[in-house]
């Protein structure tokens, strides 16, 4: 077994219980509850199918959220006509965004650059709007497409006055287990494990992926795709390639997002949903496996703790200041927490932007090597001396 293949084994475990262990060691940030579990797993896999197509190709899609929303709406359906096991919804899921992203990147693909950006853009927002208007027998919306008990499901089951929710064979996908651990309450989510599985699966694949020949491609047409076409190297289909399986991913995780809440609304496939993925990639590290997780679970972080910090809040956490130093760090912390949350996600994406160009993975290598230098003393074996 080469080295290359040892360090991926190793890489693949650490996710993997790093992803499972979820629960435990974001506990202690107070992002241990289910819900936020869910969406750090969901968002994970949306943003490494986007890796996928701009890590590896270059090629910016500004509409990666209407193969969200496609895969929402199609769960929603499958869930309404079919039964409420989340397995065939998100296989619906994929395959409907799977197929609609075949659509769109064949067209789009035709532009490179700037305008294959507009045309995706133009392509989500016209499904956004078809949502609203055209579609709404399908979409249901502005109220949005959810399980109702007349349904006529094929394969039950049975209607008991309460709605029924999506389940794993018999496992309700809201089912959660509180355990007492070093005055933390634990909590183990049947729905969040199930996206943690395929969380893990989705990595597994882009492994493969980047690993492969195909991968080697894709990278050749980002490093120079004039040069691979002067020498009569047609890149359509690989390009289109990773776009559909950039959607198919997307999908999964709009399939995903109904496991738990089986409910599907246009808002999905705003151009802010597009613009987020984007940022989650590059805050992460464009064009590295782990980078993209890592920048979703950021700004889903700041999303769901900083956005919840009030002004009472504020003031007991700057409690020990005299007053007028209470009063002014309150003043000045309010406009980064709350509402203003957005504020805190531009400064920190301005700061990575300007000091790690490739996001956190290149200062997590930057931290890495500088611990090995320090490590290494001048004049040991295998070692240089500084210059």
């Amino acid at each position: 077994m080469t080295k290359s293949k040892t360090n991926d084994i190793i890489l693949l475990v650490l996710f993997s219980l790093a992803v499972l262990a979820g629960p435990v060691i974001l506990a202690p940030f107070g992002a241990g509850y289910p819900d936020l579990l869910q969406r750090f797993a969901i968002y994970g896999i949306f943003a490494i199918g986007f890796n996928i197509l701009f890590g590896l190709t270059g090629y910016l899609s500004f509409g990666h959220a209407a193969f969200l929303g496609v895969g929402s709406y199609a769960a929603v359906w499958s869930y309404k006509l079919l039964s409420m096991n989340v397995i065939p919804a998100v296989l619906f899921a994929v395959l409907a965004a799977g197929l609609f992203s075949l659509l769109i990147g064949f067209i789009s693909l035709r532009r490179s650059g700037i305008y294959f950006s507009i045309l995706t853009l133009a392509f989500a927002q016209m499904c956004y709007n078809l949502a609203y208007s055209v579609l709404t027998p399908i979409t249901n919306g502005e109220t949005g497409l959810q399980v109702t008990l007349q349904d006529p499901r094929i394969f039950g089951p049975e209607t008991t006055g309460e709605l029924p929710v999506p389940t794993l064979f018999g496992l309700n996908m809201n089912e959660t287990w509180e355990v007492e651990w070093m005055g933390w309450t634990l909590q183990f989510n049947a729905g969040f494990y199930v996206c943690a599985v395929i969380l893990i699966l989705a990595f597994w694949v882009s492994m493969r992926i980047f690993r492969s020949p195909f991968g080697m491609m894709l990278r050749a047409v980002k490093s120079n795709q004039n040069r691979m076409n002067y020498i009569g190297l047609n890149t359509r289909p690989y390009t289109l390639a990773a776009f559909v399986i950039s959607g198919m991913y997307a999908g999964l995780a709009g399939g995903l997002l109904c496991a738990t809440d089986a409910l599907a609304g246009a808002d999905r496939m705003l151009w802010t949903a597009s613009g987020e993925v984007v940022l989650m990639t590059i805050l992460g590290g464009a064009g590295t496996l782990l980078g993209p997780v890592l920048g979703a679970g950021l700004i889903k972080y700041f999303e769901n703790i900083f956005s919840a910090f009030n002004t009472a809040e504020l003031n007991v956490v700057f409690g020990f200041l005299p007053d007028f130093l209470r009063d002014a760090a309150v003043s000045l912390s309010s406009l980064f927490v709350g509402d203003g949350w957005h504020l805190t996600l531009g400064v920190l994406f301005m700061v990575i932007v300007v000091f790690l160009p490739g996001g956190l993975m290149e200062g997590a290598t930057r931290i890495v090597r500088l611990a090995r230098g320090k490590r290494a003393k001048p004049g040991a074996p295998g070692v240089q001396p500084a210059e």
